[in-house]
């Protein structure tokens, strides 16, 4: 897992609280209305996305950034490429 600290971002999609699969719809969904380039924040308390998220990238042909941890949720920093 590679960790990230204070990664900037061009929008935040909150899904804390949110039930399995979303964290793996949603940020496809968002993904579609950012620039190529730009870079996407997915606040989630899913553990299951730790793995599932960098594993949709690698799928999807985005780009997985990182992950930050703290007390609240996690961040995890995707960027579109295409």
């Amino acid at each position: 897992m590679k960790f990230v600290k204070d990664q900037d971002s061009d929008e935040t999609l909150d899904l804390v609280c949110r039930m399995c699969p979303l964290h793996l719809m949603e940020p496809g969904e968002r993904l579609r209305c950012l620039k190529k380039g730009q870079v996407l924040e997915v606040l989630t308390d899913y553990d299951g996305a730790l793995q599932d998220i960098p594993e949709w990238c690698e799928k999807c042909g985005q780009e997985f950034l990182g992950v930050e941890e703290d007390e609240e949720c996690y961040k995890l920093y995707i960027r579109k490429v295409k």
